[in-house]
């Protein structure tokens, strides 16, 4: 598939859509698209529609709804200028395929590397099962993919490691939010007055994240070859 059809007229006419949109105030939350107002997909087609990307953008489905997933999980500010910026940040002509894939690995490695200073038994359980999930993606990338048995295999290897779901959970959230806390001395100001402001915190450090990464990506997508 190759972005907006190989046309940087295509590109032009979203762009210009989302900016205008954006001016108006128009981009919101929790709205697929209503009397003009809509979520970054619905504001980019006017219409909530996450295939219609494939055949109007030349994008595919999985990354309309993983912009719709982003934007949905930051704060609203935040989220309006994310809507202008991911359409921006694909090259015309690109191939956004392994996009995907790459973001997998940087965000199970930075899961991953949470886990490292801890030294109770599970952690290390699950630190090995996270390993397989990255090759598996690393895999996908560089084109020699494993069966779908091996990645099954890993994600159940994933499920079981750790001593219960519920304890897996726990453990993964305190450590999250302990990173975000960490990366976000300046939210943790006026979070930690509150569980509900802390937990709020923690979700966005982690969406915000996502963004900038996923971006990132997007501008360093290859041109499809010819």
């Amino acid at each position: 598939m190759k972005a907006f059809h190989g046309d940087p007229a295509v590109k032009e006419k979203y762009l210009a859509r989302l900016k205008a949109h954006h001016a108006a105030d128009e981009i919101v939350q929790g709205t697929g698209f209503e009397n003009g107002h809509g979520c970054a997909v619905g504001c980019t087609l006017n219409n909530y529609d996450h295939l219609a990307y494939e055949h109007e953008l030349g994008l595919p489905e999985w990354l309309a709804r993983l912009e719709d997933r982003i934007f949905e999980g930051l704060p609203p500010v935040d989220a309006q200028r994310f809507a202008v910026d991911f359409l921006g940040a694909v090259p015309v002509g690109a191939d956004v395929d392994k996009v995907r894939w790459r973001l997998a690995v940087q965000r199970h490695t930075r899961d991953r590397d949470r886990l490292l200073s801890n030294k109770e038994p599970y952690a290390g359980q699950c630190v090995a099962a996270i390993d397989q999930v990255i090759a598996y993606c690393e895999s996908e990338i560089s084109g020699a993919a494993e069966s779908a048995e091996s990645a099954e295999s890993a994600a159940w290897s994933a499920t079981w490691s750790a001593e219960s779901a519920e304890s897996a959970e726990s453990a993964a959230w305190s450590a999250e939010s302990a990173a975000w806390s960490a990366e976000s001395a300046e939210s943790a100001a006026w979070s930690a007055e509150s569980a509900e402001s802390a937990e709020s915190a923690a979700w966005w450090g982690h969406f915000k994240w996502e963004a900038k990464t996923l971006l990132e990506l997007l501008r360093a997508a290859p041109q499809v070859a010819e």
